[in-house]
């Protein structure tokens, strides 16, 4: 799938704005066919955005269930004897569309994208009702799960992840056309031949029987550096520029369908020229050992929740950069296009995760409660879930395989590994992972339950993600402890022989709470003993290859007692304002970790 783009020969209509919106608690659009006409008792709702927090009603906020999104557009009149294609960024978590009294796509998972030919449901010139029924209900059979519990007041969504289960639609809505002869796909593959640099590209179209496929790659001058014909092949780049790390230099590939020596469609794909490599305890950008330095991040914004923001996208990067960090990760979902777009620009590293969060009914205690439930069992997480999981992997990776800044899949955060059914779950989701994109490495975030010598997943990964809160959730206020205890794992894991990043490490701290006591959890000064000790633990073991704290602002979670108005791991407060402990990071960041 090819992202809405105007070129010479594509138009696109963007289509957010406030939309139509209504509750649906009861399940009744369906039957009442809401689509056939404006939507009744309904209110505004900004697209994108999730619709949480945008009402002041407890009842938008914690609803379980459908809601529907409308919206009447005009179809532009000039794409007559054009494709008009209905394109949706991301609907959480499941969606079905109509246009008109037509349904036309529905679409499983809340963070990948989903489109439409509606060319024969729509008239150019003429105005076209779109409805968007938007389910955020989770199960065990959807990624991420969940169960919805009937009580006497009404139904309420259990979820085993540790953020707010916002919903909606988060991301861009557009309309776009293209020619009946279209490109419909890509994959670019980059590597490097001494001081030259290769690009091989693969297309796929559709109604293209009498056209030819020509590539044009330009430099970011627009100078022309190569060419090429055909559907497929390899282009070379003497002296090329390299993509790499704080270096986000990009060539613009455009791929074209010829027609009797005219152009009848054209698409502009950016490409970063790098290679990525694991070898041993290293990891390799273009043949030099990376060590991240970083954060795991969130989609979570005041008042839009996960709603896509560009001025919260270009503040973040500007702290990401103010604090010393080249890389991050999307836990736990895949971002938005526009995240990993600017991270190309900007030469940043990205380990890019599915949604595939809350896999462990062993994650119980004073965050989520007893669970009551088996991970994996005909009941709970099956062979429905599997397939789910497997196409969410495949959508991750056929939306985001041609973006230099990601050099590592996550398939899943803190599953359940220690026993057999979770061997036997994951063992072919990596297959799938490494069908997809043979050329990245592959690896899970492994959860402190499952500690060296009880993982039976880890031997499937090519890289080692270690979520540990020695010295926050064990070793509680006792650093010195959690140092000894925290550094003879670590030097288990460091046997294996393959690289580690610690993928989270953190503790809650209240932003302006203060102790003269070095043991009080909490306190500003607590956050940045304890990144100290990890850190001291980091530098003495030469397989860590990145630190990625958790979390880089404080964002929201569902009510708890252990969540005093959300997770307060950020070094950042949910408004972006910095706690001591991101000074501390800046100070160890910008000297090279």
């Amino acid at each position: 799938m090819l992202r809405p783009q105007d070129t010479r020969t594509r138009e696109r209509k963007n289509l957010d704005g406030l939309w139509s919106f209504a509750l649906d608690g009861e399940g009744a659009g369906r039957s009442g066919v809401w689509f056939s006409g404006p939507l009744a008792d309904a209110r505004e709702m900004a697209v994108p955005a999730s619709y949480n927090d945008i009402a002041a009603d407890a009842a938008v906020r914690d609803h379980v269930g459908p809601v529907w999104y409308q919206r009447d557009v005009w179809i532009p009149r000039d794409w007559d004897d054009r494709r008009t294609v209905l394109h949706f960024e991301a609907a959480t978590h499941r969606a079905t569309v109509w246009v008109g009294t037509t349904e036309v796509v529905s679409h499983e998972g809340g963070y990948t994208p989903f489109e439409v030919d509606i060319t024969d449901h729509v008239t150019p010139g003429e105005r076209a009702r779109i409805t968007v029924e938007v389910d955020n209900r989770l199960t065990f059979q959807t990624i991420p799960p969940g169960v919805v519990e009937e009580t006497p007041q009404g139904l309420r969504q259990r979820y085993w992840h540790d953020f707010f289960n916002y919903a909606g639609l988060h991301r861009s809505v557009w309309l776009y056309t293209t020619s009946p002869a279209h490109l419909t796909d890509v994959t670019v593959v980059t590597g490097l031949d001494g001081a030259d640099g290769t690009v091989d590209y693969r297309t796929h179209a559709a109604g293209a029987t009498d056209t030819t496929t020509r590539v044009v790659l330009r430099d970011a001058q627009g100078t022309e550096v190569a060419r090429g014909e055909g559907p497929e092949g390899t282009l070379t780049v003497p002296s090329v520029h390299r993509w790499a790390p704080g270096d986000g230099y990009l060539y613009d590939l455009e791929l074209q369908l010829v027609a009797d020596g005219a152009v009848v469609d054209s698409y502009h794909q950016s490409v970063g020229i790098r290679t990525v490599r694991v070898d041993g305890i290293r990891f390799l950008i273009n043949e030099e050992p990376f060590y991240f330095t970083g954060f795991g991040k969130h989609e979570d914004i005041p008042v839009i929740g996960k709603g896509h923001n560009n001025a919260f996208l270009v503040h973040d990067f500007e702290l990401l950069d103010w604090v010393g960090a080249n890389s991050f990760r999307t836990s736990h979902y895949p971002y938005s296009e526009d995240v990993l777009d600017y991270a190309d620009r900007q030469g940043l590293v990205l380990i890019d995760e599915t949604a595939a969060v809350g896999l462990n009914m062993g994650l119980g205690g004073g965050i989520f409660g007893g669970q009551g439930y088996t991970t994996f069992s005909p009941d709970t997480a099956n062979d429905a879930t599997q397939r789910v999981h497997a196409q969410a992997i495949r959508e991750l990776i056929a939306r985001d395989k041609n973006h230099p800044s990601v050099v590592l899949w996550s398939i899943a955060n803190e599953p359940e590994s220690e026993t057999q059914e979770s061997q036997d779950y994951f063992r072919p989701l990596f297959d799938v992972a490494r069908e997809a994109d043979p050329t990245r490495p592959v690896g899970f975030v492994n959860v402190m339950l499952a500690p060296h010598g009880t993982c039976r997943v880890s031997q499937f990964a090519d890289v080692l993600m270690l979520n540990r809160y020695y010295g926050w959730y064990v070793n509680t206020g006792d650093l010195d402890a959690a140092e000894v205890a925290w550094e003879q794992e670590l030097n288990a894991w460091a046997g294996e022989g393959k690289p580690i990043i610690i993928t989270e490490y953190g503790a809650d701290t209240y932003p302006g709470l203060h102790s003269l006591v070095a043991n009080s959890p909490w306190t500003e000064e607590y956050q940045v003993d304890y990144l100290d000790m990890n850190h001291r633990v980091f530098d003495r073991v030469d397989a860590v290859v990145g630190e990625q704290v958790w979390n880089f602002a404080d964002f929201t979670t569902t009510s708890g007692i252990m969540r005093v108005g959300g997770n307060k791991k950020g070094v950042f407060t949910r408004d972006r304002q910095p706690k001591a402990a991101a000074f501390a990071l800046r100070r160890r960041w910008h000297k090279g970790h």
